[in-house]
């Protein structure tokens, strides 16, 4: 798993889309919040930039917070709460 310096431990759940590219990470994200409970904290990782655009779009249309956007060269990190 990729971790970055700033990384926050204030996580639920963590799915990890490495090397998966549009759509299948945010199939994958609707798969994981199904499992999931309101309230709780779901760290993706991802390598696809399709994904800066994907994600908040997601969080916006099904009524997720998008906490936290961060990047490193070869990652993309979301940190959303379930709403």
């Amino acid at each position: 798993m990729v971790t970055t310096a700033n990384d926050s431990s204030d996580f639920d759940a963590v799915l990890d889309t490495t090397g998966l590219y549009c759509p299948e990470p945010i199939m994958l994200m609707h798969n994981k919040v199904r499992e999931m409970e309101q309230g709780a904290v779901l760290k993706v990782i991802a390598t696809d930039p399709a994904t800066t655009r994907d994600v908040p779009k997601f969080c916006s249309f099904l009524g997720h917070e998008l906490l936290r956007q961060t990047q490193t060269e070869s990652h993309y990190f979301y940190f959303i709460r379930l709403g």
